[in-house]
C-alpha cells in the first residue's frame, strides 16, 4: 500500500524538492501551498517525469487561515507523513529597530501555521498506524545571530513545539522529526526576506562556493521518513561544509 505524504509550502524551494523526492520514493503526495498555478505545474511535472510516482494532488493552503487548514484536512483523508515546511524569514532588523509586524508574520507562519496543520492532520496520522510529522525549522532556531532576532525566536518556538509533540505522542504510532538546515540557496527565501531586493538577497551567498540546495534538505527528509517504523530520527542539523554556524562561513575572496 502506498503511503500519503502532505507537504506544506510545496510551491517552491525545499517544499517542491521534497514533493519530487517523496514521489520518487513511491508516496502519494499532496502539494499544499497558496499559489495554485505553481502547484498545478509541479503536479504535472511529477506525474509526467517521476518514474513510479503515486497520485499527486495540489491543494491550495494558507497556513495562517483555520478555514484553509480545515479544508486541507477534509480533502486529504488518510495521511502517513506530514512535512511542515511552510514558513519564512522577514527582515534582518535588530531587536532595537524591530518591525513587530514582521515578527508577528514570522510567528504566524513558522509556529502557529505549523500547529494548525499538525492539529488538523494528527487524527489521520494516528489512525494510519505509522504516522510521521517532519518539522522544517532552521539552525537559526538553535544558534542566534545579530539581526536574526525575530526569525531566531520563531524557529526556536517551532523547535519547542517539535520537542513537546514527541513527548506527548510517545504512546501513539507517530514519529516526530526536526530538520534544521543552515544556509540553503533557493529561489525565494532570501528574496522574500529582503522584500524583493535582488542585490540584498544575493549578498548572503557571496563568496560561498557550495551552499546547500533544496534537494539536499529533501534528501534528509526522505531518509528520515523511510527508516523502519520503530526508528525515530529526532533531529537532523544540516549545513554546507563551509559553514560552522549561522554566523560563521568561509567565503572565498
Amino acid at each position: 500500500m502506498r503511503k500519503t505524504a502532505v507537504v506544506t509550502g510545496a510551491s517552491s524551494g525545499i517544499g517542491a524538492a521534497t514533493a519530487r523526492r517523496l514521489a520518487a520514493e513511491g508516496f502519494h503526495v499532496v502539494l499544499a501551498a497558496r499559489r495554485r498555478d505553481r502547484l498545478d505545474a509541479l503536479a504535472k511535472e511529477i506525474a509526467e517525469g517521476v518514474p513510479g510516482a503515486g497520485r499527486v494532488a495540489p491543494v491550495e493552503l494558507d497556513v495562517t487561515s483555520q478555514e484553509s487548514v480545515d479544508a486541507l484536512a477534509g480533502a486529504v483523508g488518510g495521511c502517513h507523513v506530514l512535512v511542515n515546511n511552510a514558513g519564512g524569514a522577514f527582515g534582518l532588523d535588530s531587536v532595537a529597530t524591530a518591525d513587530l509586524a514582521d515578527w508577528r508574520a514570522m510567528y504566524e507562519t513558522n509556529v502557529l501555521g505549523l500547529v494548525r496543520v499538525t492539529k488538523a492532520l494528527l487524527p489521520a496520522l494516528v489512525e494510519s498506524g505509522a504516522g510521521h510529522v517532519v518539522n522544517i525549522t532552521s539552525l537559526a532556531g538553535h544558534v542566534p545571530y545579530e539581526g536574526g532576532g525575530g526569525y531566531n525566536a520563531a524557529k526556536h518556538a517551532a523547535y519547542a513545539v517539535n520537542e513537546v509533540l514527541r513527548l506527548e505522542l510517545v504512546a501513539e504510532p507517530v514519529r516526530v522529526t526536526e530538520i534544521a538546515p543552515g544556509m540553503v540557496k533557493t529561489e525565494e527565501f532570501s528574496l522574500t526576506r529582503f522584500r524583493g531586493d535582488e542585490a540584498r538577497a544575493a549578498k548572503p551567498y557571496e563568496g560561498v562556493s557550495d551552499p546547500l540546495v533544496a534537494e539536499d534538505v529533501a534528501d534528509c527528509i526522505a531518509w528520515a521518513v523511510t527508516r523502519p517504523e520503530h526508528v525515530n530520527i529526532d533531529r537532523i542539523d544540516v549545513q554546507p561544509r563551509v559553514q560552522a554556524a549561522p554566523y560563521k562561513l568561509h567565503r572565498q575572496s
